[in-house]
């Protein structure tokens, strides 16, 4: 397979966003295919009167001194049950740099499944200056700690606010952000009260508070919500209640596709008014809802798939499988550290002052920027279940502007 051919429709990043140097570039050979870096074994003088002791492992991360790249780690797991989700960060990092023909970034894949502490630390140890990771929210205070003390900051890939901080910058879509989207928009199409399904749990919990931030900012009333524990038919039972409780024109359903699938059907029966559904950030994607006949009309909020569509089939060309959709979250970090390093001095810290520019950034998934709080603020799309298709009806705003 052939790495070094960027696809056609990589173009947009370097003419669209100023994102890359506008030099041509060489690519950092192998090393850069692998995720990994190069090995320089350790050597001892052997002793003068007697044979020379075996070699040493050669370790898996030591570093070549390199003055002309900045050390970057990629903090994902490599093995386990969620592999195969890393392995696909991990190659959508790689894919940036071949697609941007950038060399002025090493980036060094470790192994999360192994130990999440003795990752972090490695990565410090190893010298690298920025951290992307990583996957999982209760997995960031052990990296935050090691980092923290170097001065390193971290972009993780969770969608949990409740880890970012002033070093730690939380990159993953959240439903926060999704529900007040969603939220404003029914309230322009006349919705007035409100009620919620709502799972057990921190995704629950958080969906009510947005909810209720959303109708407190755009107007509105919170007729009734009710909550239910996952995997079982308790989401069933909660629509019973809800729709024999009444009084309501939207409802929420803070779950899967499959899921708000079942809580629709219940809420539709009956003659009356159709009741105006709305989901999260979860139901992007989901072609199942198109074949629904109780998703008729209703609404969530994402990021847009027009770029993602071409990522994801320049990324089955290259590695021969799907990608799963969470790995555009590599692939828009390494964007970002290209676009701060045209300033970065390679050596430094890295430059996180940079990551608050109110201007933003352009990725696979669309404008997005970093607030004070470390949290990702991105351009979201509405979409609409009309007519046996998922169609967008209210289009993500092309940037944020300097503020």
């Amino acid at each position: 397979m052939n790495h070094s051919k960027a696809p056609k429709w990589a173009g947009w990043l370097a003419t669209a966003t100023g994102l890359l140097n506008r030099r041509t570039l060489t690519l950092a050979g192998a090393a850069l295919l692998t995720g990994a870096c190069a090995v320089v074994p350790k050597s001892d003088a052997p002793a003068t009167t007697a044979p020379p002791p075996p070699a040493p492992e050669p370790s898996a991360t030591a570093l070549p001194t390199d003055s002309g790249r900045h050390r970057i780690a990629l903090l994902v797991p490599m093995s386990g049950e969620t592999a195969p989700v890393g392995q696909a960060i991990a190659n959508a990092t790689t894919m940036a740099l071949l697609d941007t023909n950038a060399d002025n970034l090493r980036i060094t894949t470790y192994d999360t499944s192994t130990g999440i502490e003795a990752a972090a630390r490695q990565a410090i140890a190893d010298g690298n200056k920025l951290i992307l990771g990583p996957l999982m929210a209760d997995a960031v205070p052990a990296v935050q700690s090691t980092a923290r003390a170097a001065g390193v900051p971290v972009i993780a890939f969770s969608n949990d606010t409740s880890v970012a901080s002033a070093d730690v910058f939380v990159m993953g879509h959240n439903p926060e952000q999704a529900i007040r989207r969603s939220v404003e928009f029914a309230r322009a199409r006349g919705a007035t009260r409100f009620a919620a399904l709502l799972p057990e749990g921190d995704y629950g919990t958080r969906s009510a508070s947005a909810l209720g931030n959303a109708l407190r900012d755009f107007g509105g009333v919170l007729a009734r919500k009710e909550s239910y524990a996952r995997g079982n038919t308790s989401i069933l039972s909660a629509a019973q209640r809800l729709r024999a409780a009444g009084g309501y024109d939207a409802v929420l359903i803070a779950d899967s596709a499959r899921l708000g699938i079942e809580a629709a059907d219940e809420l539709q029966r009956g003659q009356g008014p159709r009741t105006r559904i709305i989901g999260t950030e979860l139901w992007s994607g989901e072609t199942v809802l198109a074949r629904a006949a109780s998703m008729e009309g209703a609404i969530f909020a994402a990021v847009s798939d027009q770029r993602y569509k071409r990522f994801a089939e320049s990324y089955e060309t290259r590695f021969g499988t799907k990608p799963y959709r969470i790995a555009t979250l590599g692939y828009d970090a390494v964007l970002l550290t290209l676009r701060v390093a045209r300033e970065w001095r390679v050596g430094s810290p890295f430059p996180k002052g940079e990551l608050y520019d109110r201007g933003g950034f352009l990725g696979v998934d669309g404008p997005f920027r970093f607030a004070r709080n470390g949290i990702v603020e991105r351009a979201l799309e509405v979409r609409e279940v009309r007519g046996g298709d998922v169609v967008a009806v209210d289009p993500a705003p092309t940037g944020f502007g300097k503020q």
